[in-house]
Protein backbone atom coordinates (compact mmCIF):
# COMPACT_ATOMS: atom_id res chain seq x y z
CA UNK A 1 0.00 0.00 0.00
CA UNK A 2 1.31 3.72 -0.80
CA UNK A 3 1.68 6.31 1.58
CA UNK A 4 -0.41 9.02 1.88
CA UNK A 5 1.99 12.19 1.97
CA UNK A 6 1.60 15.64 1.78
CA UNK A 7 1.19 16.85 -2.27
CA UNK A 8 4.18 19.17 -3.16
CA UNK A 9 6.38 15.63 -2.44
CA UNK A 10 6.80 14.88 -5.86
CA UNK A 11 10.63 14.03 -7.02
CA UNK A 12 12.77 11.31 -5.35
CA UNK A 13 14.61 14.48 -3.35
CA UNK A 14 11.37 15.75 -2.06
CA UNK A 15 9.75 12.82 -0.93
CA UNK A 16 13.42 11.85 1.07
CA UNK A 17 13.37 15.16 2.08
CA UNK A 18 9.87 15.19 3.32
CA UNK A 19 9.96 11.64 4.68
CA UNK A 20 12.86 12.18 6.66
CA UNK A 21 13.39 15.96 7.67
CA UNK A 22 10.12 18.06 6.85
CA UNK A 23 8.92 18.46 10.30
CA UNK A 24 11.12 16.84 12.56
CA UNK A 25 11.85 18.58 15.31
CA UNK A 26 15.50 19.81 15.54
CA UNK A 27 17.73 21.26 18.49
CA UNK A 28 20.91 20.84 16.98
CA UNK A 29 22.72 23.71 16.40
CA UNK A 30 24.83 22.93 13.41
CA UNK A 31 20.96 21.86 11.92
CA UNK A 32 19.72 24.49 12.59
CA UNK A 33 22.27 26.96 11.11
CA UNK A 34 21.51 24.90 7.92
CA UNK A 35 18.35 25.03 7.43
CA UNK A 36 18.78 28.66 8.14
CA UNK A 37 20.97 29.35 5.73
CA UNK A 38 19.19 26.70 2.85
CA UNK A 39 16.13 28.59 3.56
CA UNK A 40 17.32 32.41 2.44
CA UNK A 41 19.03 30.49 -0.45
CA UNK A 42 16.00 29.27 -1.56
CA UNK A 43 14.37 32.70 -1.70
CA UNK A 44 12.46 33.54 -4.98
CA UNK A 45 13.64 29.62 -6.54
CA UNK A 46 11.84 25.97 -5.48
CA UNK A 47 12.66 23.83 -2.56
CA UNK A 48 13.77 21.56 -5.26
CA UNK A 49 17.11 23.40 -6.63
CA UNK A 50 18.32 23.80 -3.14
CA UNK A 51 17.75 19.89 -2.58
CA UNK A 52 19.98 19.31 -5.78
CA UNK A 53 22.42 21.55 -4.76
CA UNK A 54 22.50 20.37 -0.72
CA UNK A 55 25.96 18.65 -1.15
CA UNK A 56 27.50 21.41 -2.82
CA UNK A 57 26.42 23.83 -0.16
CA UNK A 58 28.03 21.76 2.29
CA UNK A 59 31.09 21.86 1.44
CA UNK A 60 30.94 25.25 0.06
CA UNK A 61 29.99 26.64 3.52
CA UNK A 62 32.89 23.99 5.79
CA UNK A 63 29.57 21.86 6.41
CA UNK A 64 27.56 24.98 7.63
CA UNK A 65 29.69 25.17 10.63
CA UNK A 66 28.97 28.72 11.81
CA UNK A 67 32.11 29.10 13.64
CA UNK A 68 34.15 28.93 10.15
CA UNK A 69 31.43 30.64 8.18
CA UNK A 70 31.38 33.90 11.04
CA UNK A 71 35.04 34.59 10.07
CA UNK A 72 35.14 34.01 6.12
CA UNK A 73 37.11 36.79 3.82
CA UNK A 74 36.11 38.65 1.47
CA UNK A 75 38.17 36.90 -1.05
CA UNK A 76 36.54 33.42 -0.27
CA UNK A 77 33.17 34.59 -0.06
CA UNK A 78 33.92 35.98 -4.16
CA UNK A 79 35.81 32.94 -5.07
CA UNK A 80 32.08 30.94 -4.35
CA UNK A 81 30.59 33.55 -6.38
CA UNK A 82 31.87 31.38 -9.23
CA UNK A 83 30.78 27.68 -7.93
CA UNK A 84 28.26 26.97 -9.89
CA UNK A 85 27.31 24.20 -7.80
CA UNK A 86 25.49 26.93 -5.66
CA UNK A 87 23.52 29.72 -5.69
CA UNK A 88 25.77 32.34 -6.72
CA UNK A 89 23.91 35.36 -5.45
CA UNK A 90 26.67 37.72 -4.21
CA UNK A 91 24.14 38.76 -1.18
CA UNK A 92 23.20 35.26 -0.27
CA UNK A 93 26.64 34.38 -0.62
CA UNK A 94 27.65 37.24 2.19
CA UNK A 95 24.44 36.77 3.77
CA UNK A 96 26.23 33.28 5.25
CA UNK A 97 28.99 35.20 6.95
CA UNK A 98 26.73 37.84 8.39
CA UNK A 99 23.71 35.28 9.75
CA UNK A 100 27.33 33.07 11.05
CA UNK A 101 28.06 36.48 12.93
CA UNK A 102 24.48 37.20 14.18
CA UNK A 103 24.11 33.45 15.28
CA UNK A 104 27.31 33.61 17.55
CA UNK A 105 25.55 36.42 19.05
CA UNK A 106 22.88 34.82 19.72
CA UNK A 107 24.63 31.90 21.40
CA UNK A 108 26.54 34.22 23.91
CA UNK A 109 23.00 35.85 24.88
CA UNK A 110 20.73 33.08 25.12
CA UNK A 111 23.34 30.15 25.92
CA UNK A 112 22.19 28.99 22.32
CA UNK A 113 20.35 29.30 19.31
CA UNK A 114 18.09 26.81 19.83
CA UNK A 115 16.53 28.30 22.98
CA UNK A 116 16.81 31.91 21.73
CA UNK A 117 14.18 30.16 18.31
CA UNK A 118 12.27 27.53 19.85
CA UNK A 119 11.35 30.07 22.76
CA UNK A 120 8.64 31.92 20.46
CA UNK A 121 6.70 28.48 20.46
CA UNK A 122 7.18 27.86 24.32
CA UNK A 123 9.52 24.48 23.18
CA UNK A 124 6.72 23.11 21.36
CA UNK A 125 5.95 22.10 17.96
CA UNK A 126 2.52 24.14 16.69
CA UNK A 127 0.14 21.34 15.19
CA UNK A 128 -2.10 22.97 12.63
CA UNK A 129 -3.83 20.15 11.57
CA UNK A 130 -4.45 21.03 8.41
CA UNK A 131 -6.35 18.70 5.96
CA UNK A 132 -5.68 20.37 2.30
CA UNK A 133 -1.74 21.68 1.80
CA UNK A 134 -3.37 24.68 -0.44
CA UNK A 135 -4.65 26.11 3.34
CA UNK A 136 -0.86 26.52 4.67
CA UNK A 137 -0.23 30.22 4.98
CA UNK A 138 3.06 31.42 3.45
CA UNK A 139 3.93 33.34 6.69
CA UNK A 140 2.18 33.91 9.97
CA UNK A 141 1.67 36.87 12.67
CA UNK A 142 4.35 34.99 14.85
CA UNK A 143 6.79 34.37 11.45
CA UNK A 144 6.64 38.47 11.14
CA UNK A 145 7.43 38.52 15.15
CA UNK A 146 10.79 36.49 14.49
CA UNK A 147 11.93 37.66 11.31
CA UNK A 148 11.34 41.33 13.06
CA UNK A 149 13.27 40.10 15.78
CA UNK A 150 15.97 38.57 13.94
CA UNK A 151 16.47 41.47 11.63
CA UNK A 152 16.97 43.47 14.21
CA UNK A 153 20.07 41.24 15.73
CA UNK A 154 21.16 41.58 12.62
CA UNK A 155 20.37 38.61 10.30
CA UNK A 156 19.84 38.76 6.54
CA UNK A 157 17.48 36.68 4.20
CA UNK A 158 14.99 36.24 7.34
CA UNK A 159 11.92 37.41 5.88
CA UNK A 160 8.35 36.45 7.43
CA UNK A 161 8.05 33.77 4.34
CA UNK A 162 11.90 32.62 4.90
CA UNK A 163 11.16 32.07 8.87
CA UNK A 164 7.83 29.96 8.22
CA UNK A 165 9.25 27.83 5.93
CA UNK A 166 12.22 27.64 8.27
CA UNK A 167 9.88 27.07 11.35
CA UNK A 168 8.33 24.11 9.22
CA UNK A 169 11.27 22.44 8.15
CA UNK A 170 12.78 22.47 12.30
CA UNK A 171 9.70 21.46 13.59
CA UNK A 172 8.06 24.35 15.13
CA UNK A 173 5.26 24.31 13.25
CA UNK A 174 3.53 20.97 11.57
CA UNK A 175 2.53 21.27 8.49
CA UNK A 176 2.00 17.91 7.49
CA UNK A 177 -1.16 17.45 6.31
CA UNK A 178 -3.04 15.35 8.82
CA UNK A 179 -3.41 12.26 6.18
CA UNK A 180 -0.18 12.49 5.69
CA UNK A 181 1.70 9.25 7.32
CA UNK A 182 4.45 11.78 8.86
CA UNK A 183 1.56 13.97 10.61
CA UNK A 184 1.21 11.84 13.79
CA UNK A 185 5.05 11.04 13.70
CA UNK A 186 5.86 15.20 13.64
CA UNK A 187 3.10 15.86 16.13
CA UNK A 188 4.45 14.30 19.24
Amino acid sequence: MNKVRCNWAKSDLDIIYHDTEWGRKTHDERELFEYLILEGMQAGLSWSIILKKRENFKKAFDNFDYNVCANYPDEYLEKLRTDEGIIRNRLKIYGVRKNAQAFLKIQEEFGSFNDYIWSFVNYTTINTNITNFADVPSKTELSDRISKDMKKRGFTFVGSTIIYSFMQATGMINDHVVDCFCHKECSK
